[in-house]
């Protein structure tokens, strides 16, 4: 049994993510990222959905050129004569050197259209990867200045210091909706190598989802700093 990822349950849960961000930290700016992130999943889900489809506009054009390769080889026969039962060498050459003309040119043809709809849709995927590893940053941003060093110790705010007014608690469940985020977007990326084998598209998606994890362990190594603070009983209250 082949195993594929729900896009309709991923987006579910990145809209409850989204909403529980925002009852936690409604003036945060996380949560216009949270409810940002929610429009970008939703139109991925749906582009990495409608490049499963076949692009009938090309192979149309397709089938078009392979309607008139076979209608010019009709063109060909008809205008061949031949003077006895067994055509004569020069005859043989009247017919095979056109056909093989006409039969390289639609086979080209045929090949470059193909070609084209495989790059349209590489195209495609590759904008919508490259809004995720911008929102990926974004994510990436907003955890930065969530030092928990400045909880464990007593370090004196300079006038560019900048303002934190979040205890212990604040801070990791702040940096737990960041992981979540970073998280959910390798799942979405992946999405796209369920759509095509695109061997390009494929290897971005690889490059977003060993972003995310690198971004990720990070937090989680601030997450364990605040952990054992919380074992020594410290970082209860904002640092400013």
């Amino acid at each position: 049994m082949q195993m594929t990822l729900n896009a309709d349950k991923i987006i579910a849960t990145v809209d409850t993510l989204a909403q529980r961000v925002s009852e936690r930290f409604p003036e945060a700016g996380l949560s216009k990222v949270a409810k940002d992130f929610t429009k970008i999943a939703r139109k991925m889900r749906d582009d990495a959905l409608a490049l499963e489809q076949p692009n009938w506009r090309l192979r149309l054009t397709t089938f078009g050129i392979l309607a008139a390769g076979v209608i010019l080889f009709g063109f060909v026969f008809k205008e061949l004569h031949f003077s006895s039962p067994l055509p004569e060498a020069a005859t043989l050459v009247q017919i095979i050197e056109p056909a093989a003309n006409i039969a390289i040119l639609v086979a080209l043809g045929i090949a470059f259209i193909v070609s084209l709809e495989g790059r349209w849709k590489r195209k495609q995927a590759l904008v919508s990867l490259h809004s995720l590893r911008s929102m990926i940053h974004v994510i990436d941003m907003h955890q930065l200045t969530k030092d928990p060093s400045v909880l464990l110790d007593a370090i004196e705010p300079t006038a560019s210091s900048p303002k934190r007014t979040m205890g212990r608690v604040e801070i990791q469940r702040y940096l737990d909706y960041c992981s979540e985020m970073l998280s959910l977007s390798g799942k979405i990326a992946a999405l796209y190598t369920q759509s095509m084998q695109d061997q390009v598209v494929i290897e971005t998606v690889n490059e977003l989802e060993a972003l995310s994890t690198n971004l990720t362990r990070k937090i989680w190594q601030k997450i364990m700093i605040l952990d054992r603070a919380a074992s020594d009983g410290r970082g209860n209250t904002p640092s400013e």
